[in-house]
């Protein structure tokens, strides 16, 4: 059954960019701002995915999303990217910074090529992007910037050093980049889902024990699904939230 959602005039025909879209919480978020009537582009390098995603959107009866191959830690490819959507869609003023890789690693084994390619998986991207799309937003006076983080960090979580670092770095770059912005008009804030039941987390690393575990850290005892993240991105990048930036918006069930 499709989830109702609140609907938002101020999306309609918004240009709006999604990191990572092509599968888990942002084939979700792709999904949810095209039934908005946003005009949407994706950018992923699982061209599968990607595909299966378009599809089902056609069958839907809704615009195909505008999908560009781009791998994120090719900065200039990614420039490359937004400077395309513009050229195709129009000035972008809804960024959506969702692609990240919560790859598991011992700090023992971690290298200085790999901590900086988690780095640039994690973390850079997201800087870049919002430095492309600025001068379009700031252009149009007004933006959205929805950055990514994760509550791993918040809760101790080991077995991930380099990811965890780079998440706790994102919060820092919403604070900073909210106060560069801000005067003209564009807002950014920070995401932070808990342990949300995208395919793979559960194909990876949902067993009975964990599942048992989460539910007893959180307050609402279901589990948090990719809807209820795209629920407050939703909100985030619509009129409705003008006047919230430089924020930090947990969804994970109560677990903090």
């Amino acid at each position: 059954m499709t989830e109702v959602f609140a609907a938002y005039p101020s999306l309609r025909d918004r240009v709006v960019l999604v990191t990572g879209g092509a599968s888990g919480i942002g084939a979700e978020e792709v999904t949810q701002f095209a039934r908005q009537g946003a005009k949407v582009a994706f950018l992923d390098i699982a061209d599968a995915a990607a595909a299966s995603l378009i599809e089902t959107l056609r069958q839907e009866g809704l615009p195909a999303p505008l999908y560009l191959p781009c791998d994120l830690k090719d900065i200039p490819a990614l420039q490359a990217a937004i400077a395309e959507v513009g050229r195709r869609l129009g000035a972008i003023t809804v960024l959506v910074n969702n692609a990240a890789n919560d790859q598991r690693h011992d700090y023992q084994d971690v290298t200085v090529e790999y901590w900086d390619e988690r780095m640039a998986t994690n973390l850079r991207h997201q800087f870049f992007a919002i430095q492309a799309v600025a001068p379009m937003m700031r252009a149009a006076a007004c933006g959205s910037i929805i950055n990514f983080g994760s509550i791993s960090w918040h809760t101790n979580q080991g077995n991930m050093p380099a990811y965890t670092t780079a998440k706790a770095g994102v919060e820092g770059l919403t604070k900073g980049m909210a106060r560069d912005l801000g005067p003209h008009g564009i807002r950014v804030n920070c995401v932070i889902p808990g342990w949300i039941m995208t395919q793979r987390q559960i194909d990876l690393w949902l067993t009975p024990e964990a599942e048992e575990n989460l539910l007893r850290a959180q307050c609402l005892k279901t589990k948090v699904m990719p809807a209820d993240v795209a629920r407050m991105v939703l909100w985030l990048a619509s009129d409705d939230s003008q006047m919230c930036s430089s924020q930090l918006w947990v969804v994970d069930g109560g677990r903090l």
